[in-house]
């Protein structure tokens, strides 16, 4: 029998919910930074072995919103709940509930799908504090299953994707077997950017970035690709491009590395600075740029 099945996994910001996917799929799929709020799209990612396919779908973290993005952010994440099959809770050990994990615990209750407790970070925390945390959220929300991970080091990977399965019905396959993500290229080649500009960059400037990919061309064996590197203000466009171009010449070769092995091509690779004051207020350019 082959088994199939949509899996959403939510949580609030910075819990492991992309290294959680990405450990999962076993290709890098999603963005991982230390900075919460990195993912902005649902991310569909597929698992397909010999009797059973599961696409998962990685969320924004949930959170208080303070612009238009963020607003799209978490409602991109609630809708998520939506025509899934079972949805993964993921936080951390923290000893009590957090007012973010407090906010989707209630959203969580009008969902009518099985809801696992996954919590992540196990390696980084005592027994004590995991045994605490457990109880703590057993008390709180009847969840399916309670299962301790750490995405970071593997562990209980296998016993946590072993029982999604068990909870899969019957059911088709939904994507050919070599597919991985269901984004398009433009949108991968786009987030490998905004990924080297959220690690090199400093604080002030990450969240206030987006990319827009120009033009995407493939001559012979070469991809020829132009990229608008977007951010609020003049200040940030001076830190993006350093110091005699030299960040912006980093985050390009770090990017243009990791295009090489994602598109399997030689890539050429122009990245340019632009100052879109507010964009993340701007309906229209949110638009634009894939935020709907």
């Amino acid at each position: 029998m082959f088994k199939s099945g949509f899996i959403t996994i939510i949580g609030r910001p910075n819990v492991g919910k992309s290294t959680l996917l990405n450990r999962l799929i076993g290709e890098k799929i999603s963005i991982v930074s230390c900075r919460p709020q990195t993912t902005r799209n649902n991310i569909q990612a597929i698992l397909t072995e010999k009797n059973f396919q599961l696409v998962f779908v990685d969320t924004p973290g949930v959170h208080d919103p303070k612009h238009k993005l963020g607003e799209y952010m978490v409602k991109s994440a609630k809708e998520s709940l939506n025509d899934v099959d079972l949805v993964l809770f993921l936080t951390t050990p923290e000893g009590e509930i957090k007012k973010g994990d407090q906010i989707i615990l209630d959203v969580l209750e009008k969902c009518n799908v099985p809801v696992f407790m996954i919590l992540n970070k196990i390696d980084e925390n005592s027994h004590e504090k995991v045994a605490k945390t457990l109880k703590v959220y057993s008390e709180k929300f009847d969840f399916k299953e309670y299962i301790p991970i750490s995405a970071l080091k593997d562990k209980n990977l296998d016993e946590l994707k072993d029982t999604i399965v068990k909870y899969m019905k019957e059911g088709p396959k939904y994507y050919p077997d070599d597919m991985i993500i269901d984004k398009q290229e433009r949108f991968v080649i786009s987030e490998i950017i905004r990924e080297k500009a959220l690690k090199l960059l400093s604080e002030e400037v990450p969240h206030g970035i987006a990319v827009e990919i120009v033009s995407m061309k493939k001559k012979k064996n070469i991809y020829d690709i132009e990229a608008n590197l977007l951010c609020e203000k003049p200040s940030h466009k001076g830190i993006i491009i350093g110091k005699n171009g030299s960040m912006l010449k980093r985050i390009s070769t770090y990017a243009r590395q990791d295009m090489e092995k994602f598109l399997g091509s030689k890539v050429y690779l122009n990245v340019w600075v632009k100052v879109k004051k507010e964009w993340r207020d701007s309906t229209g350019l949110l638009k634009e740029l894939g935020y709907k």
